[in-house]
């Protein structure tokens, strides 16, 4: 019994050491309040994120602050951004700054939406509103990719950031070999909008793109069920802008952006393509034996010369 008090009083002691060493590892580096700017690039584990932060001098410990993470339970709110961080902040502060502090903010717009969609997303992460950025869009121009904006971005910066992005990724190459097909700069666009929205990987947009170049060679309407999509509008029930089943009655809408209906190209885009769309545009090759495309139920896509063996290929690949 007389040992009881002594293992008591050891406990007590690694105790003691124990949050000590605790609060050591968590204290600010240093008093110097210089903020330093940090990036947080999406996808960041916590053990890049700790990495990062060690390495710029804000931390004492990686294992520190990451034990200091799953103790908040903070491992899934960590936000991808751009902080100003100070080596005078504990680590407890950088965490809750992490957590909910940033000063810009990623984002990122996928490759065929509608600017309808583009508007919605980055209504929803920035203090805009998606009216007004519809009111700047130019559908076909806003260009999808990964964006670092500022908290207090503006409906205006953002339009002329992606409308920018645009005009540099669709380069001067591009745009000569998009003409040198018969194509202006925007019909090279609109055909681009299509093959974002028909194609599944780079090479069956390049695949589509030859086909719809050879019919649109050849007089025939393109049948692109992306552009009933388009003309139907947003679909409450599916609380989405592109229908899943296309019916016989759809096809026949009224709308210019009809290409069951209507020959030729639509009068706009439909989407906004991203950069293999247009590459895709750009390296049509008409003269592919090929006027008929199917994607089947499980993503494969099938090919064929005539009308009977596109039947074929839809009858034999639900």
């Amino acid at each position: 019994m007389k040992k009881l008090p002594a293992l008591i009083i050891i406990f007590l002691l690694v105790l003691v050491a124990l949050r000590g060493w605790w609060g050591s590892q968590l204290a600010p580096v240093s008093t110097e309040n210089k903020e330093k700017t940090i990036i947080i690039v999406k996808g960041s584990n916590v053990d890049d994120i700790a990495k990062q932060l060690k390495n710029k001098n804000l931390i004492r410990s990686e294992s520190a602050f990451k034990l200091l993470i799953k103790q908040k339970g903070s491992g899934d709110k960590l936000q991808a951004g751009t902080f100003k961080l100070s080596p005078s902040m504990s680590s407890e502060d950088i965490l809750k700054t992490l957590v909910g502090g940033a000063v810009e903010t990623w984002v990122t717009l996928i490759e065929g939406w509608r600017v309808e969609e583009m508007a919605e997303s980055l209504s929803s992460k920035f203090k805009v509103k998606s009216e007004k950025l519809l009111s700047l869009m130019k559908e076909g121009y806003v260009f999808p990719d990964t964006y670092l904006f500022p908290n207090d971005v503006t409906e205006d910066q953002i339009a002329k950031i992606m409308r920018d992005n645009f005009e540099k990724r669709f380069s001067d190459d591009l745009r000569l070999k998009i003409k040198a097909k018969g194509f202006s700069e925007t019909e090279g666009v609109i055909l681009a909008s299509l093959v974002e929205r028909e194609g599944r990987s780079d090479k069956v947009r390049q695949e589509i793109a030859s086909i719809l170049l050879k019919r649109l060679n050849l007089g025939m309407k393109l049948d692109v069920d992306a552009t009933i999509q388009y003309a139907l509008g947003y679909q409450e029930g599916e609380k989405s802008w592109w229908k899943r089943h296309i019916t016989k009655e759809d096809k026949e809408i009224k709308s210019v952006f009809n290409t069951y209906t209507n020959s030729g190209l639509p009068p706009a885009p439909i989407c906004n393509p991203g950069l293999a769309s247009l590459k895709a545009v750009a390296n049509a090759d008409p003269n592919t034996p090929y006027l008929y495309y199917y994607h089947d139920s499980k993503g494969n896509s099938h090919y064929a010369k005539t009308l009977d063996e596109h039947n074929a290929n839809v009858a034999n690949n639900p």
